[in-house]
């Protein structure tokens, strides 16, 4: 697809530092230990500064109303446990999938040290946001790393007409000799349904291939669209098999549940906890070859990916590069907010006592 999705409409933009200490102290205020949250407001800020909205400081009332309803805990007892030497399992206690997923990297990171590698498998978690915020926070440590999830079921199987696989998501982070890490972030459903969402409130008809209707039938009308397709177009089976092995590596070596036994996220009637699954492993590149090698071969490779030839009016970026050019721009002019976003805050605000960030300009 190289339709451009239309723009989202935006309320009025926030400095990260305002938007950082209000997601906090509406965090705390909620009921969420410190370490909660933390860990959670940093993966909403990863979201919202690298112009990844749908992960974004969006997520603060859904994860406020978790809370409340018990559906998270605010203070979770977080247990590791296993006999490997550089692999463990995450019990995360029904707290906040961020905490769980930046503890499990943490503890990969440590192992891997030593190993070499390190893998941490989460079980009784619950959404992390964006998956490449625990990626990254390897490799800017020096490590490769990746992260996994699993969720409930929003993605068909190819030539499906059901929906089966969550939006499961891969991230991987590398560090670079120079500049900022290569990052990769991608859903395994060919659009994130936030993105039908959108289309549907602005009455724009999807790309082809993107989403189907409730007989699994490719639709461009977002009001019809029952489920997503995995990414991959007329070769479908290849998304839904990466999918698949985000499924493996998030639910069943974990013991978490399979994306079709999870509660939906969006079903704020059912407030027990929804045990999501997910995976973080570390790779220490020295382990495997010098530094100095490494650092020329990243090197050398990225600088021949950006100077690529490129189609006439495109332009080549490796992954990432699209990312770190908007956190340039929102540290200069501010973090947009949506208007449905701003209404959520005045509200917030309201509802503890805590003072609104106030719009820039």
């Amino acid at each position: 697809m190289t339709e451009t999705p239309p723009a989202p409409v935006f309320a009025e933009r926030l400095s990260a530092e305002a938007l950082e200490t209000f997601c906090r102290a509406i965090l705390a205020a909620a009921g969420a230990d410190a370490d909660t949250a933390l860990a959670a407001t940093r993966a909403m800020m990863h979201g919202s500064r690298l112009g990844v909205d749908s992960h974004g400081v969006r997520l603060l009332d859904h994860y406020v109303a978790s809370l409340a309803g018990g559906r998270v805990k605010g203070a979770p007892n977080l247990r590791f446990f296993g006999e490997a030497g550089a692999a463990l399992t995450l019990d995360a206690g029904d707290g906040h999938g961020a905490l769980a997923a930046y503890r499990a990297m943490d503890k990969a990171m440590e192992m891997a040290e030593t190993a070499g590698i390190g893998a941490v498998a989460i079980r009784n978690s619950s959404h992390f946001g964006p998956a490449g915020a625990f990626a990254l926070a390897a490799a800017e440590r020096g490590f490769i790393g990746l992260a996994f999830c699993n969720s409930d079921s929003l993605m068909r199987l190819h030539d499906g007409a059901e929906r089966f696989h969550g939006t499961n998501p891969i991230a991987a982070a590398a560090p670079t000799p120079s500049g900022r890490p290569w990052l990769l972030d991608m859903a395994t459903s060919a659009v994130p349904y936030n993105r039908v969402l959108l289309y549907r409130a602005l009455g724009c008809e999807l790309p082809p291939e993107a989403a189907s209707d409730g007989n699994g039938v490719d639709t461009l009308d977002p009001a019809m669209v029952e489920m997503l397709a995995p990414v991959g177009g007329l070769f479908g089976f290849k998304g839904a098999g990466i999918a698949g092995l985000v499924e493996i590596l998030s639910s069943i070596v974990s013991g978490a549940k399979l994306s079709f036994d999870i509660v939906p996220m969006a079903d704020m009637n059912a407030m027990e906890p929804r045990n999501v699954g997910a995976f973080v492993l570390a790779l220490r590149p020295t382990a495997f070859v010098p530094q100095p090698l490494y650092d020329a071969a990243m090197a050398r490779y990225l600088d021949r990916l950006r100077t690529s030839r490129p189609i006439e009016g495109g332009e080549v970026l490796a992954p990432g590069d699209r990312e770190w050019r908007e956190a340039a721009r929102r540290e200069r002019d501010g973090i947009p907010i949506d208007p449905t976003t701003a209404a959520a805050f005045d509200a917030l605000a309201a509802r503890f006592g805590v003072q609104r960030p106030r719009p820039l300009g």
